[in-house]
């Protein structure tokens, strides 16, 4: 009788370790598990689908501690779920957990088409624009006529199954706040009447040269240029123009073609439109130019430049890193186009 008792007293013990230890009953993952929630998942649903997955000891077991603790909420996304955690533990880190995120790069002084090849093939990023060109994007942002330029480079981060589109606005108003923000901070006397011209500057000195330290120079060489009435001649707006045509040389015949209106050897002025992504070190350039006498610059071979204020100065730079100190892998100006010095030399060749 005495031992009945002795049982009967402790069956409340022993009834309650058990539930305390059903209760804090872990995970069987060994390590950090990734569960995709998509918008519309319901907990019932995600317990069974983890619990057949392996990881999850009980379906049953969560969706009763999740109404207990009135814990049933989700929120969409990717996320890495910790080793071993009990029922309770799992349901309050779903509620602060940090979603996994991805990211997609878009380069300075790539073309806009790259730019989209490199959100194309992003990694969960939910391809809502088909086809994914400049004419599509171009219609997304309201963009009259061609968008290049538009898109600022950064490289942005996302969640699972965000919209290719939702990161083309961003770097669209991204673009739009940092060309505005550098406007009017502008200096005085530049040779633009409107914001889209310095970014149209902007994506031409983004090309023109990879050493940050030049990029005032030679967009002081290009507002100087426009100021005097000369044509910028610059290589990578005749490339720009020609499109899929360019086969990896500039030739004479580019350089007299005046139906490319992106042919700044024959057309004055600004081209019709950016040629590049522009960075904010571009921007600043383009509306800070650095002050000087300098019309001319000639690639050294080696990414950086040489600036000439006359164009006998120019020809004596072009004689010695172009020709006589010429390397295999130096890429030097296309044949010039014939003309009377100073209205028509090359300001500048593309390295």
């Amino acid at each position: 009788m005495k031992k009945l008792l002795a049982l009967i007293a402790t069956l409340p013990v022993l009834l309650l370790a058990l539930g305390l230890a059903i209760w804090t009953l872990p995970a069987s993952n060994d390590s950090a598990v990734r569960i995709q929630i998509n918008p519309g998942d319901t907990l019932t649903g995600k317990a069974r689908q983890w619990e057949a997955d392996g990881w999850l000891p009980s379906a049953l077991l969560l969706r009763i501690q999740a109404r207990l603790l009135k814990k049933q909420h989700l929120r969409a996304g990717e996320y890495d779920v910790p080793p071993q955690l009990t029922g309770p533990e799992l349901l309050a880190w779903l509620e602060t957990a940090e979603a996994v995120t991805y990211r997609v790069r878009l380069i300075e002084g790539t073309r806009l088409a790259e730019a989209l090849n490199n959100i194309a093939s992003a990694q969960q990023l939910k391809q809502d624009i088909q086809p994914l060109n400049p004419e599509q994007v171009g219609r997304l942002l309201g963009i009259d006529g061609n968008p290049e330029g538009w898109l600022y480079p950064d490289t942005y981060v996302y969640p699972s199954g965000a919209l290719a589109s939702s990161v083309i606005i961003q770097a669209y108003q991204r673009m739009q706040s940092q060309l505005q923000d550098a406007w009017r901070q502008r200096a005085k006397d530049l040779p633009y009447s409107t914001p889209y011209q310095a970014l149209v500057m902007a994506s031409i000195v983004e090309k023109e040269t990879a050493v940050a330290a030049e990029r005032p120079q030679i967009a002081g060489v290009f507002v100087r240029r426009l100021q005097q009435g000369m044509r910028l001649e610059t290589d990578p707006t005749v490339i720009y123009g020609l499109g899929d045509d360019f086969a990896g040389n500039l030739r004479k015949r580019h350089l007299l073609d005046r139906s490319n209106p992106y042919n700044t050897y024959r057309n004055r002025g600004l081209p019709p439109t950016p040629i590049a992504l522009a960075g904010r070190q571009a921007l600043e350039a383009a509306l800070h130019p650095a002050d000087g006498e300098s019309l001319f610059f000639v690639a050294r071979g080696d990414g950086s430049h040489v600036f000439s204020a006359t164009f006998e100065q120019h020809n004596k730079a072009v004689l010695q890193y172009q020709i006589r100190n010429r390397k295999a892998d130096y890429r030097s100006t296309p044949e010039p186009v014939p003309s009377s010095p100073p209205e028509l030399p090359a300001a500048g060749a593309q390295p």
